[in-house]
């Protein structure tokens, strides 16, 4: 079966009668009149039906907790989406857990990641009643029972481990293989295991997290990731008498950004995850464990797109045809960071059949401010209209202001509705946070 992180495209993407794209039924040329460019679109049916999926893909598992990684994109709006559709929240910073907060998200839903945890953030985050912390080293078990211990209260605690499993992904977005900044090796987890039972009396541990890469497309990886995660919980309990019921196995699970890409259905995924789960309890004689997911680029960025206005082209004589948009890399860095790829269309000229191909080019202080390299498209004029698909995920979160640019407005459609989910910063903004010392004023 399908699932929706198979499209390029959003599922309500179509044509509409003036010729133009349309989705969630609104035409895509008057979303970008009406809330200028460079603008982000997300298309909340699109969404839903990603959401949808896991939950059915998973539906005879006994007990799965979806925690959509924040990370892909934290917004309000997105956030209550998302929890409406039954998903918790997998968190890695103090901002990404006051969103969850602020949008009404029961906090007993929120996991809180990352390698390097501050005070502040801890703390905020047992005071929201997050309900649990996966920890990842040492420096954050000592730091997290010393809080928890000042302020009366127990941390409900994941140890993240290293498993040692290499995906082939970009180097960057690999988290699983020994050399990683994140997580316990396996050869520190007894230690770790010892001194929550012998000092850290404030950390109550439930299982264990691992977390092998995104943008995967093989499978394999998940079984070898089950396997040493179930035989490292059987081993545990073995030497310390320690009942460990929960695993959390990230995400990572791919989309498809361009025709290259083949990922997995999400129902494929579910069968080899599950089956995999049932194998390795029956290998190692453990109970089924209350399994955690974190998926968070295959729930969001197949809704997302982004609208750009054309500008200026440059022919290098007897080389490329560089067509400029007004965005680029400060809205989208992925192509700059990992030479991502991605799919575009011109939105108001979709039955052009006079073609050529061009260099769609950002409009930053930076040679490298491509966003796709040697594209067809039909003959493109000042004022055209292009839509980049699957940039739903890290595209805003990741947005920066380089060259002193605002960055864009987002709006979700929906049954031939727009609504605006974040403004567009305005040039007041961009300076709203500058202080001038006194001696520096005339």
């Amino acid at each position: 079966m399908n699932s929706t992180n198979q499209n390029i495209k959003p599922s309500t993407a179509r044509t509409n009668a003036k010729g133009n794209l349309e989705i969630g039924g609104c035409d895509a040329v008057e979303l970008a009149e009406t809330y200028g460019t460079p603008l982000y679109v997300i298309d909340e049916s699109t969404l839903r039906s990603m959401c949808r999926d896991f939950k059915k893909a998973f539906k005879d598992y006994p007990h799965v907790n979806m925690m959509y990684a924040s990370k892909a994109l934290c917004t309000s709006a997105i956030a209550k989406i998302v929890d409406s559709e039954g998903f918790g929240f997998d968190t890695v910073s103090g901002g990404e857990i006051y969103t969850c907060y602020k949008s009404g998200i029961d906090m007993e839903k929120v996991l809180f990641n990352g390698n390097n945890k501050g005070y502040e953030e801890l703390k905020l985050a047992l005071d929201l009643g997050v309900g649990r912390f996966s920890v990842d080293n040492f420096f954050e078990m000592s730091l997290l029972n010393e809080i928890a211990k000042s302020e009366n209260k127990i941390a409900d605690i994941l140890l993240r481990i290293t498993p040692g499993i290499e995906c082939h992904t970009h180097e960057y977005i690999q988290t699983g293989h020994l050399d990683s900044k994140f997580g316990f090796d396996l050869t520190q987890i007894d230690e770790a295991v010892e001194l929550i039972q012998n000092e850290y009396h404030n950390l109550n541990l439930h299982g264990l997290h691992a977390h092998i890469g995104s943008q995967i497309c093989e499978t394999q990886v998940f079984v070898d990731e089950i396997d040493i995660l179930i035989e490292e919980i059987a081993r545990l309990d073995k030497k310390f008498n320690i009942k460990m019921g929960e695993i959390n196995i990230g995400g990572g699970l791919a989309v498809k950004y361009t025709e290259q890409d083949v990922p997995p259905s999400v129902f494929d995924i579910a069968q080899i995850i599950v089956t995999s789960l049932e194998k390795s309890v029956k290998k190692y004689n453990v109970e089924l464990p209350v399994l955690f997911l974190e998926p968070g680029r295959s729930v969001i960025s197949t809704s997302g797109v982004t609208l750009y206005t054309v500008g200026s082209s440059k022919q290098v004589p007897n080389g490329k045809k560089y067509v400029a948009v007004d965005g680029g890399m400060a809205d989208n860095p992925r192509p700059s960071l990992y030479e991502a790829e991605y799919v575009a269309e011109v939105a108001n000229k979709k039955e052009t059949t006079d073609t050529e191909i061009i260099t769609l080019a950002g409009k930053y202080c930076e040679s490298g401010d491509i966003l796709i390299k040697d594209i067809k498209l039909p003959k493109l004029d000042e004022g055209d209209i292009i839509c980049v698909y699957n940039t739903g995920a890290y595209n805003y979160s990741m947005a920066s202001n380089y060259n002193r640019r605002e960055k864009p407005c987002m709006v979700l459609v929906n049954s031939s509705q727009s609504d605006i989910i974040i403004k567009r910063e305005t040039l007041d903004d961009l300076i709203s946070k500058d202080v001038i010392p006194d001696k520096l004023k005339g």
